[in-house]
Formats: structure tokens, C-alpha cells, sequence
């Protein structure tokens, strides 16, 4: 086996389905090789959206995903996914092709610094020197990247490693001889020293062993802490518990986690991968009114959850509360505000481990779940009535205008009437993607993917891409906002020749709103922000997908019912929805 066979038979034996990828001649040996194993190999039309693709299988399965991409550009074009994964804590392996191992720093073809550009964003990254050193060092990636905080990690894979021996021994032989006349002596040593330098490249390749995937070690939290995590839960009045995207951590154990959250009887707001956890409409869950509730609260439970900007640097809080923090991660169990016990370890054991030392008798927090439910309630009762109210106003435009528009509360509604129990909603974008947040429910656990806290835009198509292939099944929704679908929209045709029906409805409302909001407010101008309503639905189609334009709000539901129905049929379909504007949300700077 050469060294793109000897990866790609690493890959095999760590489980992985499928390799993302965007072909380049540094990297082809571990494509063809993956494919002759069984792995699939999905090729992508931006590298960024091979990591995301990598990104989301790894969320959703829990063994890491894979992306392979080309030296130089090829790399630098994941940058932004890399640290997307990074910060969401996913565990993402990166193989990168590069320079021949000889001609590193002399000038060959996208020839960079590689290690400098990545360390800094993954939890491990090396360079192969040797044939024989690819496979300990793939193995080693595997291991980290899903041991203590997941992440991602970084081979670098010289090209001269990958093809076979003999073929790389012809490439330095037709560099170091010259035709037609005596080699001199300084092209004589260049002929001895590239000959010594290929066979110290290759020896002991043949002996190299491809191993089993080894068991993930998952940190326990210290059962002495979790005890005195009961003590305190079993005293509170007014707990409160908040679950975030580290709980999810272990996919194949989110039964037993619903199973806990349930005998723990805690009412619990659910945020990033974690949103879905408890299916649509359980009692336990309050999908409004956070901040109120931490703030009256007498013991508060951060299960995966930092104190950063989305909880107002722990400001969410009440100072008089007893703050319990369960996290992989030292530096953000204590980041901004200091935990009364921080618990170090893998969150979703926690809870496990938590419910079982004090599983709630029934009722125990009954008037306090229905005061935060009786909010909760009242929220979605003033979002209903003001999807009303902008409904009428739009449409009462629309015919002074004389153009139709919907209502983004309205698209929403009916779409989350539409859903089917088994999808998976994708969330690219911003000020739609927010309102969709409010309405829209994920429908059951690891059936919701966004970016996490690096507040990503362009995640859509990777992660749907993913999404698809983990559940070919499920329909995968994408929630677009016109800004956001400008980054991935040409993987509509990635989507169309891999047979991968999606959905993508695109909120089309001709500008960068969730930035105009304030820009205007506080500037005074909307430079930068104002869009067209371009015709994203036609530019799907010219992809080999489905495309349909919606303006009207009798439309919605047949517009929906026909891309659920093209779907279906293995077409991949873009919703170009014309949005009228709204005052629903107000401010878009998070400091």
C-alpha cells in the first residue's frame, strides 16, 4: 500500500463513512484509496464546506469527521471552519496535502507555512515525515480529537509520502539527472542524497500496523461533587437548569440524558446542539423568558454552558444564587464568573449521575414550573399576535406598493407546521435565522446544527450536507437568511450529483438586516448593508435543483408541500421567500 492506501485504511478501521473533500493532485492517492475501502468520498465545491460537512457528522454521530484538502489555498480556504469547530469544542480530523518533502521552503507549488497557519486553531497538529510515521500519527489525531474537550486536529501529508514508491523514486530521478551529457559532480551528490533520502522516507513502511478505533475515554465528574450537587438541588425552591452543546458531547447516550432531565424534574432552557433534547412541547422545557427565570432563581445548573457573552458574562444569573457549572473545560467552567461547585467533567454524565443521586418526587417544583410555564405561555401568545399585526401591515403595503411580500413570523409559523418529526433543522443566518429560532422546534434530540458561539455565517450547506448523509431519511431543512446564503449556495450543485434532497428556505428581505437594525439606529446610514432580491431560486436550479419563488402568503403552504414533495423525489429544492420588513426584532450587536 502506498500512503494515501495507508490512510485511507486508518480511516476504515477509526469507522469513518465519509471523507469531504475538494480534489487536488497533493491529496488524490487518500481519495482514491478511501474509495476502494468503502469510505465515501463527497466532494464539495468550497473546502470551507468539506469541515463543515466533517463538522456536522461529527456532532451528530460522535465519531470524528474527516475532511482531506489540497496544499496551500486548498487549506487556507478551511480556516474559518477549523476554528468554527474549534470553538464549538467538535471533533474534526484535517488531513491537508503539501509540499514534497524535499522541496519544503524552496518555492514548489503552494508551498506555505501550514503548521504556523494551523496550530493555533486546532487541539493538535504534526507534520509526517516518513511513510511509516502516517499511520501512528492518524491514529494519535483520532485519540485527541475526542478525548477531554473534543476538537479538531491537523495531519500534514507530504506529497511525496502518498503515491508509490516507485513513481516518487522517478519524480527525483528526472530531477537530479541531467540528458545527453556526464553528470557533474555536484548533480552526482544531488543523485546520492535524493536516493538516501527516498529510502529513509519508505524503509519500514511495509511493517507499518493499522489498528481498531480504542474506546473514547469520557472525563467522569468526582461522584463526591455530584453529591454535593444533590444536596443543593434537593433544597432549592427555584431551580433552574440550562443545557448547552457540550452535553451533547456523547450522541449515543442523549436517551439516557432525556431519561435524566426527566427524573431530575428541573425546568431546563436548552441552547445550541442541545435544543431538541426533549422533543417538541414537554413540560420541563421554557423556550422564553431565560433571563428572568436565572435571575429568580435560587440554584442554577450550567450543564456545558459558558458564562460568555450569550449569558451576559454570568450577569443572567442572581447573585444570591447557588451556581452549579458542569464542564469538560477548566477555563470556561470559571470563565467571568466562579462557580459555588464546579464540577470538571463530561456534562451529560453528570446529569446522568445527578438524577440518580436525587430523581425529583412528583410535583416537587410544580408552582414554580408553572409560573416559568404561565411565562413562557404569554411569550408565545405576544409572537402570535405580533405575526398578526406585521401580516396585515406588510399585506396592507403590499397593495399600496404593489408588491407582495410575507411576513417572517408568518413563513415561520407555517414551517414549523410543515416539519416532519425526523428533521433536522440547519440555522445560516441572522436576523431571520433568530426569528426562526423563536417559533420553529426542533423536533427531537440532535435534529437542530448551528454554528455554536464563533456566531458563523455560511455553515449551511456543510452542515446540512453532513446532516443529509448521517440521516439519509430525515429531511434536513436549511433556514437561510439572504446574506448567509451567498456563501454556500453553489453546493446546490454538491447536493444535486450526491442525490441529497434538502430544503433550504431562503428569507429574502434585500438586506443585512440583523446589521441595519442598529447601524441605522445609532449611524444613521445603511452603507454596506442593503442586498437585492436576487433570484437565489433560479441560480439553484441552474445547480440542478428545484426552485421556487414565494411573495404571497396564501402561497406558503403549497410552496412548502411541493418542496417536501421534490424532496422526496431526491431533488434537492431553494425556497426564495420576499420578506417584508418588521420591527419583531430589535438590536443585533452582542458585546
Amino acid at each position: 500500500m502506498n500512503g494515501g492506501d495507508l490512510i485511507a485504511e486508518v480511516l476504515r478501521r477509526q469507522g469513518v463513512r465519509w471523507l469531504f473533500t475538494l480534489c487536488g493532485g497533493h491529496i488524490s492517492p487518500i481519495l482514491v484509496g478511501a474509495k476502494r475501502r468503502g469510505v465515501r468520498v463527497v466532494d464539495v465545491r468550497h473546502e470551507v464546506n468539506a469541515v463543515f460537512a466533517a463538522d456536522a457528522v461529527a456532532r451528530l454521530t460522535g465519531v470524528p469527521g474527516v475532511a482531506a484538502v489540497t496544499a496551500g489555498p486548498g487549506l487556507t480556504n478551511t480556516i474559518t471552519a477549523v476554528k468554527n469547530a474549534q470553538m464549538a469544542q467538535s471533533p474534526v480530523v484535517l488531513l491537508g496535502g503539501a509540499a514534497a518533502t524535499v522541496l519544503k521552503g524552496r518555492g514548489s507549488l503552494q508551498d506555505i507555512d501550514q503548521m504556523a497557519l494551523l496550530r493555533p486553531h486546532v487541539k493538535w497538529a504534526a507534520t509526517a515525515k516518513r511513510v511509516k510515521d502516517l499511520v501512528p500519527a492518524l491514529e494519535h489525531a483520532f485519540k485527541v480529537a475526542t478525548s477531554g474537550v473534543p476538537g479538531p486536529v491537523f495531519l500534514e501529508c507530504p506529497v511525496d509520502l502518498l503515491y508509490d514508491a516507485e513513481l516518487v523514486r522517478s519524480w527525483y530521478s528526472s530531477k537530479s539527472s541531467a540528458s545527453g551529457r556526464k553528470p557533474s559532480l555536484g548533480e552526482r551528490a544531488l543523485t546520492t542524497y535524493l536516493d538516501i533520502h527516498t529510502r529513509r522516507m519508505f524503509a519500514g513502511a511495509d511493517k507499518v500496523e493499522v489498528h481498531d478505533a480504542s474506546a473514547t475515554r469520557i472525563p467522569k465528574p468526582a461522584r463526591m461533587l455530584v453529591r454535593r450537587a444533590a444536596q443543593r438541588v434537593q433544597k432549592a425552591e427555584r431551580p433552574v437548569l440550562v443545557i448547552g452543546s457540550q452535553a451533547m458531547s456523547v450522541p449515543g447516550e442523549v436517551r439516557a440524558l432525556v431519561n435524566a432531565v426527566e427524573d431530575l424534574g428541573i425546568p431546563v432552557f436548552l441552547s445550541g446542539m442541545a435544543r431538541g433534547l426533549l422533543g417538541k412541547g414537554h413540560d420541563l422545557q421554557m423556550r422564553h423568558g431565560r433571563r428572568k427565570a436565572l435571575k429568580k432563581a435560587d440554584v442554577v445548573l450550567l450543564a456545558g454552558v459558558p458564562c460568555d457573552f450569550r449569558m451576559d458574562y454570568g450577569r443572567h444569573i442572581g447573585r444570591k444564587a447557588f451556581y452549579i457549572a458542569a464542564n469538560r473545560s477548566v477555563a470556561e467552567m470559571v470563565k467571568n464568573r466562579r462557580p459555588n461547585l464546579p464540577v470538571h467533567g463530561d456534562a451529560g454524565r453528570f446529569l446522568q449521575l445527578l438524577a440518580r443521586e436525587c430523581p425529583a418526587p412528583k410535583g416537587r417544583w410544580s408552582s414554580w414550573i408553572e409560573e416559568l410555564s404561565a411565562a413562557n405561555s404569554a411569550r408565545d401568545t405576544e409572537i402570535r399576535e405580533k405575526g398578526a399585526k406585521a401580516a396585515e401591515a406588510i399585506a396592507a403595503k403590499s397593495e399600496v406598493d404593489g408588491v407582495s411580500l410575507v411576513d417572517p413570523l408568518d413563513i415561520c409559523g407555517r414551517m414549523e407546521e410543515a416539519l416532519a418529526d425526523d428533521s433536522i433543522l440547519v440555522a445560516d443566518g441572522g436576523d431571520f435565522v433568530a426569528t426562526a429560532s423563536y417559533i420553529v422546534s426542533p423536533r427531537g434530540p440532535l435534529s437542530w446544527l448551528d454554528p455554536g458561539v464563533f456566531g458563523t455565517l455560511g455553515v449551511g450547506a456543510g452542515f446540512a450536507l453532513g446532516a443529509k448523509l448521517v440521516r439519509p431519511e430525515s429531511e434536513v431543512w436549511i433556514i437561510y437568511g439572504d446574506g448567509s446564503v451567498g456563501y454556500s449556495l453553489p453546493e446546490f450543485d454538491t447536493f444535486a450529483r450526491h442525490e441529497l434532497p434538502v430544503i433550504a428556505v431562503v428569507g429574502n428581505d434585500a438586506c443585512w438586516t440583523q446589521i441595519a437594525r442598529d447601524q441605522i439606529e445609532i449611524l444613521g446610514d445603511d452603507v454596506g448593508c442593503p442586498l437585492a432580491r436576487t433570484d437565489y431560486h433560479v441560480a439553484a436550479e441552474g445547480f440542478g435543483g428545484a426552485g421556487f419563488k414565494l411573495t404571497r402568503s396564501a402561497d406558503i403552504a403549497d410552496t412548502f408541500a411541493k418542496a417536501k414533495e421534490k424532496a422526496r423525489g431526491g431533488v434537492p429544492v431553494l425556497i426564495n421567500a420576499h420578506l417584508g420588513k418588521t420591527d419583531f426584532r430589535k438590536g443585533s450587536m452582542s458585546m
